[in-house]
Order: C-alpha cells, then structure tokens, then sequence
C-alpha cells in the first residue's frame, strides 16, 4: 500500500514548481494614473521635486509598469480615487469614510501642530478653541489626527475655517491676520522657518500620537490581490532602507528614521 500511494505521488513529485501567482507582484498589463499634490516637502510643483515624487519613481521603477502622473488638488484626488478614475496617489491617511472606497500601504508615521500666531495670547489649543475670535486655516478636503480633526470640525461648524487649495494662500493670510493658526505637520517646516513666519508664530501640540500615512490605492480600480501587490512592495521599500533614504534626502537622519520605523 505504501508502495502504491509513492507511485501515484511520484508524478507530482516531479511536476515543475509553479510560478508564483500573478497577484504576487503588481500586473502591469495597463498603465497605471498617480497623482501628487502641491504640498511643502512632499512636491513642489515650482522644482518638481519632493518625497512623493522620490517615492513614485521608485514604484515605478520596481514594479515595471507604466504610470501616468500628474498635478491635482487634495480635494480632486480624494474624489477620483472614490470612482476609481484615480489608480493611486501617496502620502494619504485614513478615516472611516476613506476607508470604504481607499485601501493603504502606510510607509511613514508623524504628528500634527497647530502653527498660531504669538499675537492671539494663546498657549494651548484648548486656549485657542476657547477664543470665538480666532479662525482656524486649512487645505480642503485634508484631514489630521484626532485632536486636529476634532478642531476643525468644531471650528467649521462655528463658521471659524478659511480654507485654501494649498498652503501658500493660508500663509498669505495667516501673515496678514485673516486668520490666527494652522495645522502643520513636519513636510511643512522649511516654510515655516521661513523669517516672517517664524517671526510672528508659535507651535503648539495636539495630544495625539503619531498618524501613519501611506499609498493611497482605489479600491474600485484595484483588486484585493493587486492591492496586496502594491503593498508588498512598499513593504519591501521599507524593509530594505529605501524609505528611510529618501526621507533622509529632506529630514535629519534622526527625524527620518523616526518617522519611518514605526
């Protein structure tokens, strides 16, 4: 009996081992679209340079598929990732309603400020929520942690938000008086360091740990197996230094690490 059930499992035996499933890595039988956002480090649309555009050629460049990439407002991408006419986009995060039409593949993880002027005589955010005078900045459509999305929604509905496409306008009016802060996050330092910003603000902290933040995968464009794909490779991005290298083109190593190794 023993005899008989080797021979019948000898075929198999020597049968070739099977390639690896398709869903292993990304399909590249189409072109895939990306697109970035004009948004401090992360892409400058004035150099056409910054972490998401690092972090696009490098999925380019492992995957071997075509993409198509281009420039758009938060708002637009969130809205196109959601009917599936946008394949990805980068540096996103999540919340309960993203996550019914948006997977993720996280690859880095950072806190949110809120950038006040030293002349509102605020100290703590709780201080500014408080003051009915003061009016809160934002890009539409973007969201933050815990403590920045609970601001925002409060000072929305008392009619205290200024929203902008980007961060120059918000700036602009935040020198100016129009509004009194901001939320910030660490892709946004080089202009705050700027002297005039740096002259008339203060940072303040949320009490929230730190937001994972990742690729951005239409869930109605992309498979299950696809989306795993795509995130293996980041993963691999991750695991292999990648991620930390690029980040440490823009953030001291320290920083950089930090932020990557979560």
């Amino acid at each position: 009996m023993v005899t008989l059930v080797r021979l019948l499992l000898l075929p198999l035996l020597l049968l070739p081992a099977l390639p690896a499933a398709a869903a292993d890595t990304p399909d590249c039988s189409r072109p895939y679209t990306l697109a970035l956002h004009d948004h401090g480090l992360l892409y400058s649309s004035q150099t056409g340079e910054g972490i998401d555009k690092d972090i696009a050629d490098e999925l380019v460049r492992r995957s071997g598929c075509k993409f198509g990439i281009s420039l758009m407002p938060r708002a637009r991408i969130w809205q196109l990732i959601e009917s599936g006419a946008l394949d990805f986009s980068l540096s996103g995060i999540t919340n309960e309603a993203r996550d019914r039409y948006a997977a993720f593949a996280w690859y880095v993880s950072n806190k949110y400020y809120l950038l006040v002027r030293k002349d509102a005589g605020v100290k703590s955010v709780a201080d500014f929520e408080a003051r009915r005078d003061l009016k809160l900045g934002v890009i539409r459509a973007f969201r933050y942690n815990p403590g920045g999305n609970r601001l925002l929604d409060k000072l929305d509905a008392e009619q205290r938000v200024s929203y902008a496409t980007d961060l120059g306008p918000l700036y602009e009016v935040l020198l100016q008086n129009r509004l009194q802060a901001m939320i910030i996050e660490p892709f946004d330092y080089p202009t705050i360091e700027q002297a005039a910003i740096r002259a008339q603000t203060t940072i303040l902290e949320f009490d929230d740990p730190p937001v994972p933040h990742g690729l951005i995968m239409s869930k109605q464009a992309l498979s299950v197996e696809q989306q795993q794909a795509w995130r293996a490779l980041v993963d691999a991005m991750r695991a292999d230094g990648t991620m930390q290298r690029i980040f440490e083109k823009y953030f001291a190593p320290d920083l950089a690490r930090a932020m990557t190794q979560f």
